[in-house]
This record gives structure tokens, sequence and C-alpha cells, in this order.
């Protein structure tokens, strides 16, 4: 009887690999076949990286974090309108709250609903983090590593870290969401957070990923909509930077509209000319272009960062980059334009006469 049983359990296996097609199999063993990998493209001038951990689920969880998932409402009820709203290219909006350099916030809101945040300064900070902690203290206490596998509807999405990433910007999840942990690399220390649902992070795809199911994709931009993304890019460039600026004890530097326009011009040149420098093969150095925008100046200086999800991302790769960030920090600068397009950044800092 025994033998019986075996020759019909054969039998039944050579029926479904003669008869049963592929992805008919792969249903009936409840293991979707891997359906794609993806290295996000290359940061230009330095992006930082993810953990994974997670925290104990039982362990409160108070601050910023209680906001992600909530109703937009709660923001109104708590801080009031924000300062502006900047559209984001990830199917969501950005509310920016700017008046306290020492405790800066922007709200991701989605269809009414918060899927991101992100925080920075001093006073910034809630029941798991504080900006200024240490790398070792938070390492130590969430076990940063290197991989960390995020699911979402039906699908399974791996993300792999290099060690740069994660020794500068690690990924943790808390809870039913996931925490970026932006440090700065010189100092050792915690310099920004980005809280972000599941779907937000597949969107933005941050680090070489790894996929089973279909692939979160942004809805696509008209080109009006990539203008008021590129705008909000530009002001919380500016917002982060002075911010930064704070943190060292240095003065803010103000917005200069035609520095603007030339920053702008030389992002707008790469975008289109399919190149990463600081010359241009048709518009020359920072200095050809600044005088040609009829900009005058002392001292002036540039950063350029490319491929970065968004404004605030590129901000702690400038900061990660000893040339950058010493562009970013230097006390002689003034002012300050910002031009994007689309994921080309350009900072150009002047001393004014």
């Amino acid at each position: 009887m025994r033998g019986l049983f075996f020759l019909l359990f054969i039998a039944f296996c050579l029926y479904l690999f003669v008869n049963v097609e592929p992805h008919e199999l792969e249903q009936l063993i409840k293991e979707p076949p891997l359906t794609g990998q993806i290295a996000p493209e290359k940061r230009q001038s330095e992006e930082q990286a993810f953990v994974q951990s997670e925290v104990q689920m039982g362990e409160d969880i108070d601050g910023l974090a209680s906001f992600m998932g909530e109703e937009s409402q709660i923001l109104l009820d708590k801080l009031g309108e924000p300062v502006r709203k900047d559209l984001s290219s990830y199917d969501y909006e950005w509310w920016v709250y700017n008046e306290n350099l020492e405790n800066y916030m922007q709200f991701g809101v989605s269809e009414g609903k918060i899927v991101t945040i992100f925080t920075t300064g001093s006073e910034s900070k809630d029941d798991l983090f504080e900006v200024g902690q240490s790398y070792e203290i938070l390492n130590n206490k969430f076990k940063f590593t290197d991989s960390i596998t995020v699911s979402h509807q039906e699908g399974s999405y791996r993300f792999q870290l290099k060690q740069e990433e994660l020794a500068t910007r690690p990924l943790i999840k808390v809870e039913d969401f996931y925490v970026q942990l932006y440090f700065d690399d010189f100092e050792q220390t915690l310099s920004s957070i980005r809280y972000i649902d599941s779907s937000t992070l597949i969107k933005q795809r941050p680090y070489e990923l790894v996929y089973r199911g279909p692939l979160v994709e942004p809805k696509e931009l008209s080109e009006d909509n990539w203008e008021r993304v590129e705008e909000g890019d530009a002001r919380q460039i500016i917002d982060f930077t002075n911010i930064i600026r704070h943190r060292f004890g240095l003065s803010p530097v103000e917005w200069d509209e035609e520095t603007a326009g030339v920053a702008y011009l030389h992002s707008k040149d790469m975008r289109e000319e399919d190149y990463f420098s600081h010359t241009s093969p048709t518009k020359g150095t920072l200095t050809d272009r600044l005088t040609v925008g009829e900009v005058p100046f002392r001292l002036a200086g540039e950063n350029i960062a490319a491929k970065y999800v968004d404004g605030v991302a590129a901000v702690e790769g400038w900061l990660n980059s000893e040339g950058h960030r010493n562009t970013l920090l230097n006390p002689r600068f003034t002012h300050l334009g910002v031009g994007v397009k689309e994921k080309y950044y350009t900072q150009n800092f002047i001393e004014t006469w």
C-alpha cells in the first residue's frame, strides 16, 4: 500500500511538470519568482546609507514618530498651518515648518495621510532618536545591518546597503514604518532623521533593490509639476544649509535670486547635456557663469550633486564630502542661490562686496 501511494505521488509530480505552466507552478508552491534587481543610479557628490534593525514591539513610540500614518488634520490641530507646501516627486506634498532652526520639520502628506517625515535641528528628538546622538550609541541600540526586507502588499523588497551607506545612512524598522538615520560622518553624530512608510521607501529606492512582485513606481510628473518640485527642493536646500551653518556657529546665508538663476542654468545644462562637472563644456567655469549672469562677488563657491532622492538628501551628501563640506561651512559666504533641474542640484555661494 505504501508503495502504491509513492507511485501515485510520483505520477502527480510528473503531471505537474508536463501539464502545468511555470507561472501556475509558482502559484501552487506559493513562492513568487524573483522579478528584478535594481541598483540605484550612481549618486554623485556622495550620498550615504541605511541600516536594518527593528524596534522591539512594546517599546513606546512617541514624538514625531506618532504622526506617521495619521490624517493631516493632526498637523493643523497641533502645529497650525505650515509655512509652505512643496510638491515632491514621490506622490506626496511636503508640509514645511521652518520657523525654528532648532526644530525643523517636513511632513509628507499623500491623500490626506502622513507618509513620511524629515526633521533636523538641535531640538529635534523623540523617544527613540535625538539629533546629535553618536553613531556608536545608536548602532549599539539598533544593530545596524546591511540588508533589510520590506513587505508591501503582495511583494517582497530587499534593500542591500553598501558599507559606506551603512556608515552614513542606515535604515531601521519601527513598528510598521521605517527610519533613515543620516549621520555626519566627520563628527560621527546624527544629523537628521527621515521617517518613511513602505510604499514611499520602495518608490524612492535609495539603495540596491532585489524584489519579488510588482514594482511600486511614483506617478509621472508634468513639466509644470516638475517645476514645482524643483522650486521646493531649492527652498528646502537653503533651509537645511542654514540649519547646518547654525549648528556650527556660522551666520546664515541670504537667498540671492540672480545667483539662483545661474545655479539653475548649470543644473539644467548638466541634465540636458548629460555631464556632471563644475565646468560646462559650453558655459565655462563658475566664474564665467556668474560673470555672464552679472552677479558681482568677492568670493564664490559651488556644490553640485546628482541622482539624490531629493534636496535634503543632497545636502547630507555635501556634508559628508570634505570639499563640499568646506564650501557649505565657509564663514565668508553671505549669499546663496540654489538651482534644481529634476535630480540635478547646484548651490552657488557668494561673498558680496
